[in-house]
């Protein structure tokens, strides 16, 4: 039976930090592995801003990554990968090239530019702060709600700023036998939040009275309203002590999108981002369709918990308020 587990920078190899602007409505999240994790992608929205996701398809050379980054600001917020991988040059961590390391970093980013200070992103410096708190509280329970990746995030904006709802960055982590999957996602859907065991929304579309209406899926049906361009996108990754391939890596992130599917309402849509990563650390052995099954399962509840952990801000209200 595996340790008890109730966050993922409590994994055995697996450090996870944030870097917060509060004030500017904006910040990252990083999961690192200095040891080295296998590591596959799955981008299924429209809009995506990534970092070396090339470099994770099966067939290319480099084996593992050394941290994942999620990061608002949208496509500046990649500045923010950079930062994590200077951090991990000056711990020592990264790929030996002969001449010197070179820390394999990975990530994506999604646009939270309309909350706080459009004008502010996460930079290098918050890369770098992210990555050391994730040693200064090594062990520790990841934050969750209006932090990190999930500062700026919103959901539901299917009828403009006003009847958007506050979102945030989520956590879950399930446990079978050895196997662990813990998953985190910054959840900033044009979609519904909702709850994938019941399905009942959490966070959504407002009506006119201010009530929740979560009918984003039917506006779009009825072509009522289209949000702006790629303002939105939910990024997600998943982590597992499961001996995985590239390839399997892969399959695991493909089978988690479901996750996305049942936990926001439309999902992966033009105006969206969407990507998932999985980090895989190779100590226990497991069927791969369990892996995906139960990577599945922890990432929709932590979507879900995105919307339930975040707290009014930016003129936008949280659940916990509604």
């Amino acid at each position: 039976m595996a340790t008890k587990i109730d966050s993922i920078s409590q994994m055995p190899g697996i450090l996870a930090g944030h870097a917060t602007n509060e004030e500017a409505g904006t910040g990252c999240t990083v999961v690192i592995c200095p040891e080295g994790a296998i590591c596959g992608v799955d981008v299924r929205g429209g809009a995506p801003a990534t970092r070396e996701t090339d470099l994770l398809r099966p067939e290319e050379t480099v084996q593992a990554v050394h941290a994942v980054v999620l990061s608002g600001g949208s496509a500046y917020g990649l500045a923010a990968s950079c930062g994590v991988a200077e951090e991990l040059e000056r711990r020592g961590i990264g790929l030996d090239v002969g001449v010197g390391i070179v820390p394999i970093v990975t990530g994506a980013c999604l646009f939270d530019l309309a909350c706080g200070s459009a004008s502010v992103r996460p930079t290098a410096d918050d890369g770098a702060r992210a990555a050391a708190s994730a040693f200064e509280h090594a062990g520790d329970p990841l934050p969750r709600g209006n932090v990190g990746a999930g500062t700026g995030c919103t959901a539901g904006k299917m009828l403009g700023p006003e009847r958007t709802m506050k979102s945030g960055l989520g956590e879950h982590v399930e446990l079978r036998g050895e196997l662990v999957c813990a998953a985190i996602s910054a959840v900033n859907a044009v979609g519904d939040v909702r709850d994938p065991d019941t399905l009942d929304p959490i966070a959504g579309v407002r009506g006119e009275d201010g009530t929740l209406a979560a009918n984003s899926a039917e506006l779009i049906a009825q072509m009522a309203s289209m949000p702006l361009d790629r303002t939105n996108t939910t990024i997600s990754c998943i982590v597992t002590n499961a001996k995985l391939t590239k390839a399997e890596a892969t399959k695991v992130a493909q089978i988690a999108a479901d996750a996305y599917a049942h936990s926001i309402a439309p999902t992966h849509t033009t105006n969206d981002g969407d990507t998932i990563f999985v980090m895989a650390t190779g100590e226990a052995e497991a069927p791969l369709d369990a892996v995906g099954v139960i990577a599945t399962r922890a990432l929709e509840q932590a979507i879900a918990d995105g919307a339930r952990q975040a707290e009014s801000a930016y003129g936008f209200i949280a659940a916990r308020d509604l």
